[in-house]
């Protein structure tokens, strides 16, 4: 049994990582790798990879914001993927040109982290591999979805999408388009995954970048599961 809110993204990897265990540990060492949305899933995921002594790689998803409600999803990208709410952007009156800047825009920003976050360091080879995609939450799904998407491109045998909270909505749609969707609460009335955190705060790009160095670190001390990273 979960108790929310959760402290923290550091609590709420440490559990997610232990149900993950419960339901996957026989096929984790396999050659398993968790892969984590930035920004705010590295924090969960890196939880989930040190409990777990499993490689961390990160993937960068962008929402597409509606132009004049940014908060507003009418779609998201990852790289290779992009997924658009074709029906919202009609009911919206987007235009075709506010789309293509949109994504023109996000493309920029996602090419930005990538090169930051990386450091020259190539992704971990995905192919014929189990992958634990990991985010602090799922909302509409939107993003989840894209990354999904990218994923699946990278050849893996098995995506598993595990995060600590969700709507059941998002969750019922993911887990048409994975192998597995690990949530450790799905409450009735979801709003915003913050809401289900006392300490939400945003993740900068430093504590991404560290994260990431800290997990490669973790990996070289960790011999038989370095051995698995292409």
């Amino acid at each position: 049994m979960v108790h929310l809110p959760f402290e923290d993204r550091v609590e709420a990897g440490r559990l997610l990582a232990k149900e993950i265990s419960a339901r996957h540990g026989a096929t984790l060492e396999s050659g398993a790798v968790v892969v984590a949305l930035a920004r705010g899933g590295v924090p969960v995921g890196f939880e989930v990879s040190d409990r777990l002594h499993l490689p961390l790689d990160v993937i960068i998803v962008r929402k597409l914001g509606v132009p004049w409600q940014p908060e507003l999803a009418m779609g998201a990208i990852a790289k290779g993927t992009r997924i658009l709410d074709e029906r919202a952007i009609r009911y919206l009156g987007v235009s075709a040109s506010e789309v293509e800047e949109t994504i023109k825009r996000e493309e920029a920003e996602m090419n930005r982290r990538e090169a930051l976050y990386r450091r020259g360091e190539p992704p971990i080879d995905l192919r014929g591999r189990m992958v634990i995609l990991v985010d602090d939450g799922l909302a509409t799904g939107s993003t989840m979805r894209a990354a999904v998407r990218a994923v699946r491109a990278r050849q893996p045998t098995v995506v598993v999408v595990a995060v600590p909270v969700g709507s059941k909505e998002a969750c019922r749609r993911i887990r048409s388009e994975v192998d597995d969707v690990v949530c450790l609460a799905t409450p009735e009335r979801f709003l915003a995954v913050g809401e289900w955190y006392r300490e939400f705060n945003q993740v900068s790009d430093a504590e991404v970048e560290k994260l990431l160095a800290e997990g490669r670190e973790q990996m070289r001390r960790h011999p038989a599961a370095s051995a698995q990273i292409s």
